[in-house]
């Protein structure tokens, strides 16, 4: 999944963004540049050296080719293992695409977040962030076979490239269900009594869902990836929008790590008397 332009494009919003207080006065959230814009950065780092991980992940020898056996795998995803459908590929980048343009979109659309677009678009930034450096940084250090790996009609040339050994987890679903996810808990924060509600969230879970079921047909993911891609995404998409309400008090933070032998993610919990 390549997010370079995505991100091009989006962090563009840091800078013409409303991060002012005086934008926040009717907002449920609260943002600033000094905070999200090192937030940002930092995930944005991730992701490019989970990109950078990926690029160089090897690909399967014949000899480790040939050792695959679908009974090694586990057994919810064993039914799927050959999977393979190019027109189920193509169709999933439908929705796929279609959820990132929904947070700007509705943030146009809707009257209490019109004026609060560019805060919006931050938060939607660093939602994406943070669901992409937990997809790149974990598609480039797992190595896990995908689905179309196991279908002995394909061209062994296909079978062994090195972007069929990221199966784990699956990131256009996490990706989607991050953005869909967004779209429904900043739409219930700025609307809170709107009787649309139900089916904004309805919609929200129907998209991400849609697209694992397509990269599921089409050999990209076990329903496993899916299903933890799912959760990711949809957790990405709650967490960010509320911890940056101004109410917020859950106590907890999330920023990037790094080291000199680790990268990762920090959550941390802060206790008050």
């Amino acid at each position: 999944m390549n997010l370079k332009s995505f991100y091009t494009l989006v962090l563009l919003s840091l800078f013409l963004g409303n991060l002012v207080s005086a934008q926040e006065q009717s907002s449920p959230y609260k943002t600033s540049l000094k905070t999200d814009a090192p937030i940002v950065a930092g995930f944005v780092g991730l992701n490019v050296l989970g990109l950078s991980i990926i690029k160089n992940k090897d690909e399967l020898t014949l000899a480790q080719l040939n050792a695959l056996n679908k009974e090694d795998i586990f057994f919810i995803d064993r039914g799927t293992a050959g999977n393979f459908s190019d027109k189920a590929d193509k169709d999933s980048y439908i929705p796929f695409y279609a959820s990132f343009a929904a947070a700007p979109i509705m943030a146009f659309l809707n009257k209490n977040q019109r004026s609060h677009t560019g805060q919006v678009m931050v938060l939607f930034v660093e939602t994406m962030a943070v669901t992409g450096a937990a997809f790149t940084l974990t598609a480039g250090l797992v190595d896990r076979s995908r689905p179309l790996v196991y279908n002995t009609s394909l061209p062994v040339e296909d079978r062994i490239d090195k972007d069929a050994q990221r199966s784990f987890f699956a990131g256009h679903t996490a990706a989607t269900a991050a953005a869909s996810f967004f779209v429904a808990k900043v739409f219930q924060d700025f609307n809170p009594d709107s009787r649309a509600k139900p089916y904004v969230w309805a919609a929200a879970a129907a998209v991400p869902a849609t697209v694992g079921y397509l990269r599921l047909k089409a050999g990209k993911h076990f329903l496993s990836d899916n299903l933890l891609g799912y959760a990711i995404g949809a957790g990405a998409g709650i967490l960010v929008p509320q911890l940056h309400k101004k109410n917020n008090k859950t106590n907890v933070s999330l920023t990037p790590a790094m080291g000199f032998n680790y990268q990762g993610l920090s959550i941390k919990y802060q206790f008050k008397h």
